[in-house]
């Protein structure tokens, strides 16, 4: 049975967005898969006004995702693969959401929303880059067509990063 996906919207993240995402985000649970630990307020801080320079010169960035009440959920979007390491030079769709707002279908909207914003922007095709184990994080790309194109060594985990594709021409897995 499919269920509706909740009604979120994406905008383009401000500066108290940073503070929004620290609080929500400060949580070992939701950072499981991306370091561990609570990040700084000041890595939000600079990850905010980088994403408005993406979406300011790309068109498209990590946007901050609303839920219908308002609240900040975390961020859904899309920008160049911020690391010297995997899939260089690629466009990277991602997203982490607050916990109590898992299981609920939100990751899956905004990143559907955000593959429609891309192909806008003519994007031709989009990586994601999964850490292995990370099954909530996997089905949203199953959910959106994507398929493992490939895997990196991680340069500071014994395991394998695992990069999903999708070609936004035709909607399918590359």
């Amino acid at each position: 049975m499919n269920r509706a996906l909740p009604v979120v919207r994406l905008r383009v993240p401000t500066d108290e967005d940073a503070v929004a995402w620290h609080r929500i985000f400060d949580d070992p649970e939701v950072m499981e898969f991306h370091g561990g630990t609570s990040a700084e307020l000041s890595v939000y801080e600079e990850l905010t006004a980088r994403q408005r320079r993406h979406d300011a010169e790309l068109g498209f960035c990590l946007w901050t995702m609303v839920d219908d009440a308002g609240r900040v959920a975390g961020f859904t979007g899309a920008q160049p693969w911020p690391r010297d390491w995997g899939p260089t030079g690629e466009i990277e769709i991602g997203w982490r959401l607050g916990r109590e707002f898992w299981g609920k279908g939100y990751a899956t909207a905004a990143a559907q929303m955000t593959l429609e914003r891309l192909r806008a922007a003519q994007v031709a095709h989009v990586v994601a880059m999964v850490r292995p184990g990370n099954e909530r994080s996997i089905a949203v790309t199953e959910r959106l067509g994507m398929e493992l194109r490939e895997t990196y060594p991680h340069p500071q985990l014994p395991e394998e990063a695992l990069c999903f594709g999708l070609d936004l021409r035709n909607g399918h897995a590359e």
